[in-house]
C-alpha cells in the first residue's frame, strides 16, 4: 500500500495533467478523483468546531423521538479528523459519548462510553457498518470522509434541487465497509455534497442521505443545517439538525483522548 505522501502526489499530478492543454481526455476515474479532491480541498483549514445537534429518529409508522447532543471536531494534520459526540438528552442516554479517530489509511479508531456501565467500549472494525445508537447512520457514516478511503468514477452531470451537479460513484477501499458503492451529487459551483445513495453488500439501494440548508462560515466553509438519512429497506429515517457552529476553539489532541469520553460533561 502506498504511503500518504505518495498518494497526495498522485492526486496532484493527476489534476495537473488533466489541466494541461493538449493532454488526453481524462478518464471517468480521473475526473471522479479530481472532483473529490477539489471538494476536500475547499474544506481545509477550519481547525476545529463545536456544534449543537438534534437527532430525530422516525420509525416506519411515522412516530418520532428526539435526542440532543454536542459534536466537537479537531481537524487532522497529516491524517483524518477527530470527532467527539456527547449526548445531553433524553435522560436515558445522557452522558453517552462517541469518540472517532479517522485515518486516511487503514482502520479508523472508535470508542463508545456507556455511562450506565461506566466503561469505554471499543468499536471493532468489523462492526463499523452497524447502526449508531439505534439510528439509520452507521458508525462509518460518522467519520470524516477522507479522499483516500475510496476510489472514484465520474458518471455524468445532473440537476438536483435546482443545482447543477457532478454525479460520481465512490467505492470503499475497506473490505469491511457495509457498502459496495455510493453515488454522490456534488454541486458544480461550491463542490458541496447534496445527496448520497448507499448500496449494501448485495449491491441493492439501502439508504439515501440528503444535505440541505447549507450556510457559509468564515467566508469559506460550507455546512449543512440538515442531514437526513432515509433507509429504503426498513422505512425508517434519521435526521440530524445542526445549529450554532463555533470555530476557533483552540482544541488540542488532549481534548480528544479516551479520558475525554468520560469527562465530556
Amino acid at each position: 500500500m502506498k504511503n500518504h505522501t505518495s498518494k497526495l502526489l498522485a492526486f496532484k499530478f493527476a489534476a495537473l495533467l488533466a489541466a494541461m492543454p493538449g493532454f488526453a481526455e481524462e478518464t471517468p476515474e480521473d475526473k471522479g478523483l479530481r472532483i473529490a479532491v477539489e471538494s476536500d480541498k475547499r474544506d481545509i483549514g477550519f481547525a476545529d468546531t463545536i456544534v449543537d445537534m438534534e437527532m430525530i429518529l422516525t420509525n416506519r409508522h411515522g412516530e418520532s423521538s428526539t435526542r440532543r447532543m454536542e459534536l466537537r471536531t479537531l481537524e487532522g494534520v497529516g491524517d483524518g479528523d477527530k470527532t467527539l459526540i456527547t449526548f445531553d438528552e433524553p435522560r436515558d442516554v445522557k452522558g453517552t459519548a462517541f469518540l472517532s479517530f479517522t485515518h486516511k489509511e487503514g482502520q479508523d479508531d472508535q470508542w463508545l462510553f456507556l455511562p450506565a456501565l461506566k466503561r469505554v467500549k471499543r468499536i471493532a472494525s468489523s462492526n463499523k457498518s452497524g447502526p449508531f445508537v439505534g439510528s439509520e447512520f452507521a458508525y462509518e457514516d460518522l467519520t470524516s470522509q477522507e479522499v483516500e478511503k475510496y476510489t472514484y468514477k465520474y458518471i455524468g452531470d445532473a440537476e438536483l434541487e435546482g443545482l447543477k451537479c457532478f454525479k460520481i460513484e465512490r467505492y470503499p477501499v475497506d473490505p469491511k465497509s457495509g457498502y459496495t458503492r455510493q453515488v454522490g451529487w456534488v454541486d458544480k459551483e461550491h463542490y458541496r455534497v447534496i445527496r448520497i445513495d448507499f448500496y449494501d453488500r448485495k449491491a441493492a439501494l439501502l439508504k439515501t442521505l440528503a444535505f440541505s440548508g447549507y450556510q457559509q462560515y468564515l467566508d469559506k466553509f460550507w455546512r449543512a443545517d440538515s442531514l437526513k438519512m432515509v433507509n429504503h429497506q426498513t422505512g425508517k429515517a434519521t435526521e440530524l439538525l445542526w445549529k450554532e457552529y463555533r470555530f476557533g476553539n483552540n482544541f488540542t489532541e488532549r481534548d480528544f483522548d479516551q479520558r475525554s469520553l468520560q469527562n465530556a460533561r
